[in-house]
């Protein structure tokens, strides 16, 4: 098709993309130029929280286009600001930076952290801890962040001063002994480095040694898991963690770009005017979209959302072809027993299903309203194209 053509004619050579020209869709099914029909349980990874083409989200977005579609910050506008009202009563978090996307949503994470920790710990307690497997974006200091080497190998030199860990107590206490530490950061489940959640051991001593080092900021990455996509919420909950700052985007936006960083009541005063921006950061066209989104989720919404994923989980544990499956709620990573991830995930666009891989297993994201027959039948096509 001209379209493909067209698109490595023009488009930088930076993603492998499948074959198909999506169009038009509604809710959980979407479809090609072709008019073929999908079940869709990646929801553009993970944004399109209630689906495609959701009326009560358009309904928000274009009445507020219909005002004004952009302010800047050198003004007040009325969406961002309740937007981070939203957030602060939901999270008990005090303050929000808004910017354009889960990576910029952690640059100002990082930021923050190094800010308040040269302010009260000194200009030398910089240094931050993230885990091995993590990934927390892709400019230069998010993939200094990541805790994946590939990722390192071609944009060298990364911002220095990051530091790697396994989940392991002893390791992060030594780590921060030997180093002037001013924040932890973490993935409550590894979202591209395979749908694995914390070790739940791990969690809790990290939990305990916190609480002993008041002076080391804890920093929660939410920007695959947050927005309900787990049951909670936020991913956190389920781990008993209470961030100091704590980041997310993706699903909040709803299908339009928006990163989250919000501060706890200790560092709610860490910026002053000046020390971060975004052009488009809080643009109140995309605020009343994620003002009705957040406002969706509910806590009937969030018991589906736990109820669907154990009811698909179960269906796929019993599958001959499927030898694990992690997460939690409707953020699932399946590890199929002879067959590459990647073969799974076509055998599945074949048969009228999309899904994501995450390094060697199938990744799914539905939207938090995926009809449950819609579920049920995207299911079974999984566990044929494993047991194949």
């Amino acid at each position: 098709m001209q379209i493909f053509e067209d698109d490595k004619k023009y488009i930088a050579g930076t993603y492998a993309r499948f074959e198909l020209d999506l169009v038009k869709g509604k809710g959980s099914l979407i479809q090609d130029s072709n008019g073929k029909e999908y079940i869709d349980l990646g929801t553009g990874i993970g944004v399109n929280l209630f689906g495609v083409a959701d009326e009560e989200w358009r309904n928000a977005v274009t009445d507020q286009l219909s005002k004004i579609q952009h302010t800047s910050n050198l003004y007040y506008n009325e969406p961002c600001i309740k937007l981070a009202e939203l957030l602060c009563k939901r999270t008990g978090m005090s303050k929000i930076f808004f910017s354009n996307s889960g990576a910029e949503s952690n640059e100002c994470a990082i930021k923050a952290a190094r800010k308040y920790s040269a302010e009260n710990n000194g200009a030398d307690y910089y240094k931050i801890i993230t885990l091995w497997n993590s990934f927390h974006g892709r400019t230069l200091t998010d993939l200094a962040a990541t805790g994946q080497d590939h990722y390192h190998e071609l944009f060298q030199p990364l911002t220095p001063g990051f530091l790697h860990a396994n989940q392991d107590i002893n390791e992060i206490e030594k780590l921060c002994s030997e180093n002037k530490t001013a924040a932890i950061m973490i993935e409550c489940i590894q979202g591209e480095g395979g749908v694995i959640p914390l070790d739940k051991k791990f969690a809790d001593d990290l939990k305990k040694f916190l609480e002993a080092h008041k002076n080391i900021l804890l920093v929660i990455d939410e920007v695959q898991t947050g927005n309900g996509r787990t049951g909670k919420l936020f991913s956190y909950e389920h781990f008993g963690f209470k961030p100091d700052i704590a980041t997310t985007a993706k699903g909040i936006g709803g299908g339009l770009p928006i990163g989250v960083t919000m501060l706890s009541e200790k560092l709610k005063d860490v910026f002053k005017p000046g020390d971060n921006g975004s052009t488009f950061g809080g643009n109140p066209v995309v605020c009343a979209g994620a003002c009705n989104i957040l406002n969706r989720i509910d806590e009937k919404l969030l018991s589906e959302v736990t109820r669907k994923g154990e009811m698909l989980r179960n269906m796929l544990v019993n599958s001959k072809g499927i030898d694990d499956v992690a997460g939690i709620g409707l953020m699932l990573g399946i590890k199929p027993k002879n067959k590459k991830a990647s073969d799974v995930v076509k055998a599945c666009i074949n048969d009228g299903v999309l899904c994501l891989t995450a390094k060697d297993r199938i990744r799914l994201l539905p939207a938090v309203n995926i009809p449950e027959d819609l579920l049920k039948r995207a299911g079974e096509v999984i566990i044929k194209a494993c047991e194949a």
